[in-house]
């Protein structure tokens, strides 16, 4: 079954246990604007943390504390085999058989810098191409930018359809000789759409390109594996897979990491150093310069812990009916238009209602205790292809559940009367 079949397969409620999963994130208890019971519907921006995440963080500040790598004494050693430890098991979490491609970066951001800060050193030429979609992030927009900057390349783009589909007959045709990278979001941020991964990843291959992924958006909600997509680079973000913010992960096949030059520069990423000159680690060591996010990193592996331990499959059905409850709730009240209609969708949905700007929209549910996200989105290109500037956006995860969905629809029947 491929990624968009299981985030949109009916649900196997007895596999899943939605009130067992609630009641692992203490945050969904307290009380917030005016007293009222916390409706937190901005996963996309960032997940909320269970508490073995929470605890997990706190053990390693209380009892193992240390520099990695560089100690000999016995707290540096635990710290180190807890650090490393997370790399093999983010390495298996992704599918990936070389846990050495595993680089732990601040973020999905920082990876695609990274990647494109390799590809205007060692890769880009005048006249070569970086094909991006509308879609896109902006922190896989400008990254590029300016690698096309530095390079002489420049950018082509994969146009959106009215329902939030990749055209893909443009991308049939853009995908040409001159093509030196696709990079495409897995999931929309702004409107929820699943990209057909594989089939782009596959034609890209055979015209020679290598492909780049974001994952940030689709590796919280669905299995995304290494040994299916084949991908050359992907990242995702700590953050919104229940991790702690502040931590990243990018995967990069071997052959490509070795070709780029260190993107950061100082302590750990050194074989040797002379004022004559410098060698530098193998990957992964050559990417992570400085003390890294130690405690980051600890914390992923306890995020990791927790999704792989649950039933994703049934997992990914829950949150889809979340997500066309809210969609059909939505679609029924008078005055409100969804953004985006894709074949294949998950994690969020964005709306207008009449003439009411998306930020009033989200500070009169925020009185209510509903915390939705309202702006562009970091998608301002993809906003202005549907003449928008702004949207309102809810965006769903395991913990959130029918009530949630139900307090939303209640709260913009009443601002509408209120507007």
């Amino acid at each position: 079954m491929d990624n968009a079949t299981q985030a949109t397969a009916k649900a196997s409620p007895a596999s899943f246990d939605p009130v067992a999963v609630r009641a692992d994130f203490p945050i969904l208890n307290e009380s917030v604007r005016n007293g009222k019971p916390l409706v937190y519907l901005d996963s996309a921006a960032t997940a909320q943390k269970p508490r073995v995440v929470i605890q997990r963080l706190q053990d390693y500040y209380a009892r193992e504390n240390a520099n990695i790598h560089r100690g000999v004494h016995f707290l540096s050693e635990q710290a180190t085999e807890a650090y490393e430890s997370v790399r093999s098991k983010t390495a298996a979490f992704m599918g990936v058989a070389d846990s050495d491609e595993i680089i732990f970066v601040k973020g999905a951001t920082e990876g695609i810098n990274l990647v494109a800060h390799g590809f205007a050193q060692s890769i880009l030429k005048p006249g070569d191409q970086i094909l991006l979609t509308e879609m896109e992030h902006h922190a896989n927009i400008v990254p590029w930018q300016l690698a096309a900057e530095r390079s002489g390349a420049s950018i082509k783009v994969i146009p959106v359809t009215d329902d939030g589909d990749l055209d893909l007959a443009a991308f049939n045709r853009l995908l040409g000789p001159k093509t030196r990278l696709l990079a495409f979001t897995h999931v929309s941020n702004a409107l929820g759409s699943i990209n057909p991964a594989k089939a782009m990843i596959d034609q890209a291959h055979r015209a020679g390109v290598p492909v780049l992924l974001d994952g940030a958006q689709s590796f919280p909600h669905m299995e995304v594996s290494h040994r299916e997509l084949d991908w050359d680079f992907a990242v995702f973000s700590g953050h919104k897979l229940f991790g702690p913010t502040g931590i990243g992960v990018l995967h990069g096949k071997r052959e490509w990491l070795e070709r780029f030059p260190p993107y950061q520069s100082g302590g750990d990423m050194i074989e040797r150093v002379r004022f004559e000159g410098t060698t530098f680690k193998s990957i992964p060591g050559k990417f992570e310069a400085g003390t890294p996010h130690i405690a980051g990193v600890i914390g992923l592996g306890a995020a990791i812990d927790y999704v792989t331990q649950l039933d994703r499959q049934a997992a990914a059905e829950y949150e889809h009916r979340l997500l066309e409850l809210a969609r059909s709730g939505l679609e029924q009240s008078d005055g409100v238009r969804i953004i985006g209609n894709a074949a294949q969708r998950t994690g969020a949905v964005s709306f207008v209602i009449g003439d009411t700007h998306a930020h009033d929209i989200g500070t009169f549910l925020d009185a209510d205790g509903i915390a939705i996200r309202a702006g562009h989105h970091c998608t301002q290109p993809l906003l202005a292809r549907f003449g928008l500037a702004a949207t309102a956006r809810a965006s769903f995860s395991i913990y959130n559940n029918e009530d949630d969905v139900q307090r939303l629809l209640a709260g913009i029947e009443r601002l509408k009367r209120f507007f």
